[in-house]
């Protein structure tokens, strides 16, 4: 994962539990360099083994933590610098989630080493839909999870919910479906 992935959670991390925290989880992943940079690519192990430490040394799920992350991934790519990029993907929540496959074409073209997931949707109903994500990486269904109910902060989406329905594995990569639902509102 990129370095920005790896900035996001420090500063989830030392937004919600100090620096202190933050550079105690830090040596327990066995990060030993002062900061991460945003457009270097890191060993997904790492990024892992930060979750793993944080986990442990706050005392909160893997799953809980990476579902936070996922909502704290919103704000932190806006106000990162890809707020005018993210704008571009959709002026609504669906229209938003439709995009997603086009947005990580779009930071593919600034972050060439990119191994994003994929994502489609399918119109259930006008008030629901499903999301469809696949990915090689493992465990990361809780900040899809976030992301979701992020962009619904973000689009004020009334009444969301997600939840996961399914998980299959074909070959390497992790296929999985969510049911989204909310209120009758504008989506």
């Amino acid at each position: 994962m990129y370095g920005l992935v790896n900035k996001a959670v420090q500063g989830l991390i030392a937004k919600e539990f100090g620096e202190e925290k933050w550079n105690e989880i830090k040596t327990k992943a066995g990060f030993e360099d002062e900061i991460f940079v945003s457009m270097q690519k890191y060993d997904d192990s790492i990024t892992y083994n930060l979750v793993g430490a944080a986990s442990e040394i706050l005392n909160v799920s893997g799953e809980n933590l990476l579902e936070a992350f996922g909502e704290y991934w919103v704000l932190y790519t806006a106000e990162e610098g890809y707020g005018e990029m993210l704008d571009m993907a959709g002026s609504t929540f669906v229209e938003f989630l439709g995009n997603l496959n086009n947005l990580h074409m779009r930071v593919g073209d600034v972050m060439p080493d990119l191994e994003p997931p994929s994502f489609d949707v399918e119109t259930i109903s006008e008030c629901e839909l499903r999301l469809y994500y696949s990915s090689k990486r493992e465990g990361l269904n809780p900040m899809v999870l976030g992301l979701v109910k992020g962009l619904g902060k973000r689009f004020d989406v009334k009444d969301l919910s997600v939840v996961l329905e399914e998980t299959n594995v074909e070959g390497e990569i992790l296929k999985n479906t969510f049911k989204v639902s909310w209120g009758n509102n504008q989506a």
